[in-house]
Formats: structure tokens, C-alpha cells, sequence
């Protein structure tokens, strides 16, 4: 179980880019990217698709490397890390989860089997390596699967057993692309259900890239990006009503205001004020007010 440690942050992005060379074009995925998140977090990624979601995971996963910008992930440097750490980091202290189900797993294995592997490759003695197998099967709720191979498991078996293979050596960060991508919809909602339960278990850090809004109820916060930055957060916070109250979880949405004084504003709120490339800004006591440029208005008319 990954010991936590209040409000530290395990995870640290800043300035992130990430430019991509194609022949003789540049395909910028990261600009100026940051991101927090907390040690034992459950929180989301999304964005319609370009927007550099999968670019970010494959940096924090050590898949990638950003062109410039700073990753701290548990105190590690990921930028200053050679080629050998990055590997053992890999092995080590991130679990993935992969969108094509089939693709997580070896079809010839039993579910069992599949998830002892990796730890047959990182050395653990026999009997602690089956115990723990069957002990993150039985978290997935796959105890009656254990010895099924995966052609006879459904998608949302498969998909289970990826996770537990993923969080087989304990390790503090998993990273999941798409993970309900090729899934129905109620099986969608079991394996969320399923990455709440196993980080309320293990207190394992978990970020979600998704394009399924149904995320939103199933994490305690969810990051927009949009070209290539942090846009919006959502989250979800305890609120007392009345003193004799128990807790309500309610929604709150942040605009991320940047280090160069940036923000961008939800594109419902940019077409509803007809917003366009010049808006007018009032300083009042507690907040900032927005309306369209004069010009613009009489434009419209």
C-alpha cells in the first residue's frame, strides 16, 4: 500500500513542450503545459483528440521525452534520468493500462498467469508472487476467473485483469489511455467503479485519459487540456449544507490560470458572449468581469 502524505504533490509539470518533426513540418502537441497532481489522487484527462492527452501520459510514463519544461514525478527528474533509469522506472513505479484490451494481455496465458508474469521478470520468490496475483484478482472482482485464458473473458474482464497486472508489483503511479474506449457502456462504468475501489485500497496515484464524460462522477477532479495545455479543472469536493448534514460531493469548475497570466475560457462561455479576438476586462473588488468589444457588439447587430 502507498503511504500518504497529505497535500504533497507526486506528480509536477511545468512549462511543458512537446514538438513533434515531420519531414519538414513541426507539429507542436505540449505548449507551455502545467500540471499538479497529489500523491494518491484519482483524477482525469480529456480533450477532444489532438489536444496532447496521450503526449502527456507517455511523458509521465517515461515513454516520451518533452522537448523542454520540467517532470517531477515522486521526486524524480524524469528529464535527467538516462536511458537504463528510465527503464527501471518503467518497470518499476508506473502501471499501464492501454486502450485495446486484447492488446494488454498474452492471449496463451490464464488471467492468473498473466498477471504473475511481470513479477516472474522482476524476481519475486514464488509463493509471494501467487499470493499476490491472486490477491489483485480478486480486488478486480475476477476471483472465479483466475485460470480463464482472455478469449474466454469478456472486454470488461480483460480489461479488469490489464488492471491488475498493472498494479501486480505495487507500483505508486498508474497510467491508463482510453481504458474504456472499446467498452459498452454500463462495462464502462465498472471498470471506473473499479480504479475508485483500487485507489481507495491501495492509495495508488491514477490518471485517466478519456474522451468519456462519464469520468466526471467516477474521480475527484478532471483536467481539460486544450491545445496543449491545461484549460479546466473540475472537481469534486465534500460539502456540509447544514450542521446535522451529512457530506455532499458537488461539482466546482476552475479556469487554470497560467504563470504568463493566461487562461482559457470554456468554449461554451467564448460562443454564448460571441467572443472573438479582443474582449473588454473590468478589475472589480472580488473578481474580473468579461464582456465583448463594443465594435464587436454593434458588429453582431
Amino acid at each position: 500500500m502507498v503511504s500518504s502524505q497529505g497535500d504533497s504533490y507526486y506528480i509536477i509539470c511545468e512549462d511543458l513542450f512537446k514538438i513533434y518533426k515531420i519531414a519538414d513540418l513541426e507539429v507542436v502537441a505540449l505548449r507551455g503545459l502545467d500540471l499538479k497532481v497529489k500523491l494518491g489522487e484519482l483524477m482525469a484527462i480529456v480533450g477532444v483528440s489532438g489536444s496532447g492527452k496521450t503526449t502527456l501520459l507517455n511523458i509521465l510514463g517515461g515513454l516520451d521525452i518533452p522537448t523542454a519544461g520540467k517532470v517531477i514525478v515522486g521526486k524524480r527528474d524524469l528529464l535527467k534520468m538516462s536511458s537504463r533509469d528510465l527503464v527501471t522506472y518503467r518497470q518499476r513505479n508506473v502501471g499501464f493500462v492501454w486502450q485495446q484490451v486484447g492488446g494488454n494481455l498474452i492471449p496463451y496465458l490464464s488471467a492468473f498467469q498473466n498477471v504473475e508474469l511481470p513479477l516472474i521478470l522482476l524476481g519475486w520468490p514464488q509463493r509471494k508472487r501467487r499470493r499476490r496475483a491472486q490477491e489483485m484478482l480478486e480486488a478486480v472482482g475476477l476471483a472465479a476467473r483466475l485460470h480463464y485464458r482472455p478469449d474466454r473473458l469478456s472486454g470488461g474482464e480483460q480489461q479488469r485483469v490489464a488492471i491488475a497486472v498493472a498494479l501486480a508489483n505495487n507500483p505508486p503511479l498508474l497510467l491508463a489511455d482510453e481504458p474504456s474506449g472499446e467498452l459498452d457502456s454500463q462495462t464502462a462504468e465498472s471498470i471506473f467503479d473499479v480504479f475508485r475501489s483500487l485507489n481507495e485500497a491501495y492509495g495508488v496515484t491514477i490518471v485517466i485519459v478519456t474522451h468519456d464524460i462519464r469520468i466526471t462522477d467516477k474521480v475527484d477532479r478532471v483536467v481539460t487540456i486544450r491545445d496543449g495545455r491545461t484549460s479546466l479543472e473540475t472537481i469534486r469536493e465534500p460539502r456540509f449544507r447544514q450542521p446535522d448534514a451529512g457530506p455532499r460531493r458537488t461539482l466546482d469548475e476552475f479556469v487554470v490560470l497560467d504563470k504568463a497570466g493566461r487562461l482559457q475560457l470554456p468554449r461554451d462561455y467564448i460562443d454564448k458572449l460571441n467572443l472573438k479576438e479582443r474582449v473588454r476586462v473590468l478589475l472589480a473588488d472580488d473578481h474580473i468581469a468579461v464582456w465583448p468589444e463594443e465594435s464587436q457588439k454593434r458588429e453582431d447587430r
